[in-house]
């Protein structure tokens, strides 16, 4: 009699979980577990039911409890492994999910859960794996092959985060945040139009949030659509001052348009009382990019007196301060923000920015490793490895940086009348007025969208040149597992970003490189007539000299721009223009390649 009440209560207990009926639940397991304390079931459906009432301590110890009742359930540990999630305790829930699958290996709840969990902590590579087990298990597992595309964003490999995306969608067609990811995915291929369309999709499906709002103004922007991208981002800041990243693209928005007061929504919210450290620290930033470096020295000045020498605000204002040439000083700020956060890449880049300025090699030595470890294939960090060999006089340095190898130019063949055609299509894709905030270049506008998904015929047929010419260059430089660039040279390499630069009086490129790229390159569409002068080098690309004053970093090579002229060179390599100082502008395309297989964030 006392096991048949008990499981007609545990029954109902169930069935008023699934109906959603959670104090119903509740109330079922209550009686149950007045008859059997200890019963597993009850207080497992209690905590799951006192979670969906809001008492997640309560359904924590609850659902601990049940797991201690029946350790060899994977399903209970992998609730309590989600509600630890849920209530921060990261560390216990990834325990309890690993107990899980260890209990059984192709539990699909843990699988799903324990690599959406991996996502959440920025562990997209553990998520990976996750996902591509339970993928493996159930190809039609839709929430599987999502989890994956999430992995892949976080991974940097946005073509195949399409493509994991785009089978979720095709399994479920009302998979709301699939769409909205895959709206993420093909706004970062700057497929912008199916990016709009994938978004529209999932608000009909009520996906609607921050990161739709971003996504969609990211997309209208790469389709020029300035107008549209202005209200969509001042809408959404009439309703969240405080968001840093919006705030940012806004003021980038208003900038390329040529609007001289392009950041004041972003002052107004850095300046109200309320305003959070991050939104002032981003408007702080704005300014620096902007080159008002007095304002922003004097801003930041003010925060550390308000909140102390946080690492954020010490980092920030060692690079103010390597910027404007007080190398010795912002070394020092920079390696005290360091301090406390020693595995922060942004820190470490700055500090070693700043200790390579002010003649520090050794001292900079030990956080380029560090780095180069975790992250090898991050050119960042090649970079700043031969900038420190090049201080320390090491071969290690002409070994990285071997011109006569690794920087090859190729006079393309083309019909006659071919740049002008080209550069007339590349005139109606420039309709910016000003540089981005962001990017190297200055006194210029860049394309909005990239190259790679336009169907002009003649940019086609560029595209199909520069492809040869990556073959050939990477025919010629050969193959060396001991080498940082070359290592990686054992598949044909893809274009994976292609825009073009049109430079006008008094135009240039910061010196720079690309920290996602492997190959990099300038393509000359057209000239000015200036640039034959050999003496004055107007408008030359020119490497080996770093964005910072570093002792003896002075320029190593030069290369003359010629129409039709491509320039290929690792991405690691500094490189920068010479100012052009004449009327006519200056048109070029570039773009970065990685060898097929081989991520931007892997080796």
């Amino acid at each position: 009699m006392l096991a048949d009440t008990l499981h007609q209560l545990l029954e109902s207990a169930a069935q008023s979980l699934r109906a959603g009926q959670f104090a119903a639940a509740d109330a079922h397991c209550r009686r149950a577990l007045a008859l059997d304390s200890g019963n597993a079931l009850a207080l497992q459906i209690c905590g799951l039911a006192q979670r969906q009432l809001g008492d997640l301590g309560q359904a924590e110890l609850l659902l601990t409890r049940s797991v201690d009742a029946a350790p060899g359930n994977p399903e209970f540990r992998t609730n309590l492994a989600q509600l630890l999630g849920a209530r921060g305790k990261h560390a216990a829930g990834i325990e309890q999910f690993r107990r899980a699958l260890t209990l059984d290996p192709q539990f699909r709840p843990a699988l799903l859960g324990f690599a959406r969990t991996a996502n959440r902590n920025g562990d997209h590579a553990q998520a990976e794996a996750l996902a591509r087990r339970l993928v493996a298990l159930d190809e039609r597992s839709a929430e599987g092959w999502s989890a994956l595309g999430t992995a892949l964003l976080g991974l940097n490999r946005t073509s195949e985060a399409r493509v994991a995306f785009e089978k979720a969608v095709t399994l479920t067609p009302n998979y709301g945040a699939a769409r909205y990811h895959l709206a993420v995915a093909l706004c970062a291929e700057e497929a912008s139009e199916q990016a709009l369309q994938q978004l529209a999709t999932a608000a009909q499906l009520g996906i609607a949030h921050r990161g739709t709002t971003l996504t969609r103004a990211r997309a209208l922007m790469q389709l020029d659509r300035y107008e549209e991208a202005d209200a969509t981002l001042d809408s959404a800041l009439r309703a969240s001052p405080f968001d840093a990243e919006a705030q940012f693209l806004l003021a980038q928005l208003r900038h390329v348009r040529g609007d001289t007061d392009f950041a004041r929504t972003f002052r107004a919210a850095a300046a109200a009382a309320a305003a959070p450290i991050a939104i002032r620290c981003g408007y702080v930033d704005v300014l620096r990019h902007a080159g008002q470096h007095d304002v922003a020295e004097s801003s930041l000045r003010t925060l550390l007196r308000e909140h102390g020498a946080m690492p954020e605000l010490l980092s920030s204002l060692g690079t103010v301060l390597q910027e404007t040439g007080r190398h010795t000083e912002a070394a020092a700020i920079a390696s005290e923000a360091l301090q406390s956060r020693p595995d922060d890449a942004g820190l470490t880049e700055n500090c070693v920015a700043a200790l390579l300025a002010d003649g520090q090699a050794d001292a900079a030595l030990r956080h380029v490793e560090h780095f180069r470890r975790l992250a090898p294939a991050d050119q960042r960090w090649i970079t700043y490895r031969a900038d420190v060999a090049r201080q320390r006089n090491e071969d290690l340095y002409r070994e990285l940086c071997d011109i006569g190898r690794l920087v090859r130019t190729y006079d393309l063949p083309t019909p006659a009348g071919f740049h002008e055609q080209i550069g007339a299509l590349l005139g109606q894709r420039h309709r910016q007025s000003a540089h981005p905030l962001d990017q190297s270049v200055r006194w210029g506008t860049q394309t909005s969208r990239g190259l790679l998904h336009d169907t002009d015929p003649a940019l086609r047929q560029l595209l199909a040149l520069l492809d040869e010419a990556i073959a050939q260059y990477q025919s010629a430089v050969g193959h060396d597992p001991n080498h940082p660039f070359l290592a990686r040279n054992r598949s044909a390499a893809r274009m994976v970003g292609c825009w073009s630069i049109k430079l006008r009086r008094g135009g240039f490129h910061i010196n720079h490189i690309h920290p996602q790229g492997w190959l990099s390159s300038a393509y000359y569409v057209h000239v000015p007539a200036e640039s034959a002068d050999v003496d004055a080098r107007s408008g030359w690309l020119k490497f080996g000299e770093p964005r910072f004053a570093m002792p003896g970093g002075t320029p190593t090579h030069y290369v003359q721009p010629r129409a039709g002229r491509l320039v290929l060179f690792p991405s690691y390599m500094w490189h920068g223009t010479v100012p052009i100082v004449g009327e006519e502008p200056r048109l070029t395309v570039a773009f970065d390649a990685v060898p097929r297989g081989s991520d931007a964030a892997g080796s």
